[in-house]
């Protein structure tokens, strides 16, 4: 495992992230601060006073840690006062009644991020309306803000054990929902904080040249400038490889936007936590996008003290690089396909009629793709990986990762679709194939992790100075 260069950060060593003219990027937290980690939060409806076994016991984890994360994947608003469902959405219109923002901070969250592909399934209105619910509780968010910089910069939560900063991105949204900067008397956009990614798609060298001969008998071909190792057919990109697959670059702008984000926040925090909401390659894929190792290492050469996915929906791999985890996907924590009310678009997309149909069949369509089970209607995200998931608590000594501790969930996969969702600590054998699934994840990335009385364990040998 690849060692940081100095053991306590308090100390002005130089290390990899350097120096600039207010001060170094040193982590600063006490001894013991700790962070636990979840994915995806998809709540329809509040859960701490409802009849939920087992959530309590998922909740008590939490009492133990400094911050809590997790990805805030709904609104929350009165749809019958404020917002409309938009056009232009996430698959899904995601939506939670207020009563969501005290239920929250019930649970234990202090830090959400916002930037993902729901951020504007209610408009404007809705993404506002969910800053104010999770403001007026005291829950710190990022991601989402009245123009670019205000949605790309960190925010801040004050703990005992130090300043943590939160920055958020994504790079799986509606490009509707992507906020922008004033530019001359045109003033800014409201949004959230974009990575935008170019993806490419792999083919054997003899598929490639198939391609090109089909874009040039096409009407509209251009010799001039055409490369040898690359087609762009129809706007699809395809270029040459060992074998098929996907490829993402991310955009240089962006990129060093998300990098000085990251960079400011460090210097007015002790500690600071980046995310990212990206579906990429797919939901399908147990596996990260290629482009994303280099750039998590380059978001903690900047600053991060953790880098933490989710979007895809199920786990990946951990890594733990310079002292600082990076966890490539943290699944679910909440999975309440259920919701309403649901816009006319998608009674729409999934032939379905808002005078004969209610809203319950159209999400179950949206959810099973049309292929009924004997345990219910379920479909593209029907396996089991889909409801199982862990939360990941880091423990730092001496600025840097001493231990974390995975604790396996399930999301009540077999119950009756109204009741899914909510998370509970897995059973002993269903929670070590959980942890032995990702130990296979994990170690392409050199990280070992332990299995012990049903909870999994990385173990982080002390570095010297």
């Amino acid at each position: 495992m690849e060692k940081d260069l100095h053991e306590n950060s308090r100390h002005p060593i130089h290390h990899d992230g350097g120096f600039d003219t207010v001060g170094s990027i040193a982590t600063n937290v006490e001894d013991g601060f700790t962070m636990a980690a979840v994915g995806d939060l998809l709540l329809a409806r509040p859960v701490t006073k409802g009849y939920h076994p087992g959530l309590a016991d998922v909740l008590m984890i939490f009492e133990k840690a400094d911050v809590t994360f997790g990805n805030l994947e709904t609104n929350i608003l009165a749809v019958r006062s404020k917002g409309c469902p938009q056009a232009e959405y996430g698959g899904a219109y995601c939506v939670s009644v207020p009563e969501l923002g005290p239920d929250l901070k019930a649970m234990g969250f202090n830090m959400l991020s916002r930037a993902n592909n729901h951020t504007l399934d209610w408009g404007l209105e809705g993404m506002q309306e969910t800053s104010r619910a999770l403001d007026e509780n005291g829950i710190t968010h990022a991601g989402a803000g009245e123009n670019l910089a205000q949605a790309g910069a960190a925010r801040f939560l004050e703990t005992s054990r130090g300043r943590v900063a939160l920055v958020s991105f994504a790079t799986t949204f509606e490009p509707m929902a992507r906020a922008c900067d004033p530019a001359g008397e045109a003033p800014g956009r409201p949004g959230l904080n974009a990575l935008r990614l170019i993806k490419s798609i792999v083919v054997p060298r003899e598929m490639l040249e198939s391609l090109r001969r089909i874009r040039e008998v096409l009407p509209g071909y251009n010799p001039a400038g055409q490369e040898p190792n690359r087609v762009v057919l129809e706007g699809v990109i395809y270029k040459a490889g060992d074998k098929a697959d996907y490829s993402f670059e991310a955009d240089p702008r962006d990129v060093a936007d998300i990098l000085r984000n990251v960079r400011r926040g460090k210097q007015f925090s002790d500690f600071c936590i980046v995310t990212n909401h990206g579906h990429e390659p797919g939901e399908w894929s147990q596996e990260p996008p290629d482009y994303e190792q280099s750039f998590a290492r380059r978001l903690i050469d900047a600053g991060a003290d953790a880098y933490i996915v989710h979007g895809p929906h199920l786990l990946r791999g951990i890594e733990v690089y310079k002292g600082r985890p990076i966890f490539y996907s943290l699944g679910n924590f909440f999975c309440q396909d259920l919701r309403t009310p649901v816009g006319a678009d998608m009674f729409e997309v999934y032939g379905k009629d808002p005078r004969v149909d209610t809203d319950a069949e159209v999400t179950v369509d949206e959810v099973a793709k049309g292929y009924p089970t004997a345990e219910g209607l379920v479909g593209s995200q029907s396996d089991a990986v889909y409801y199982e998931s862990v939360v990941a608590m880091s423990r730092f000594e001496h600025n840097q990762l001493a231990e974390l501790k995975l604790y396996p969930i399930e999301l009540g996969r077999s119950k009756r679709f109204a009741n899914r969702g909510v998370p509970r600590l897995a059973p002993a054998p269903q929670a070590r194939a959980i942890l032995e699934r990702l130990q296979k994840l994990s170690e392409p990335f050199g990280t070992h992790i332990e299995i012990e009385t049903g909870v999994g364990f990385i173990r982080m040998r002390p570095s010297s100075s």
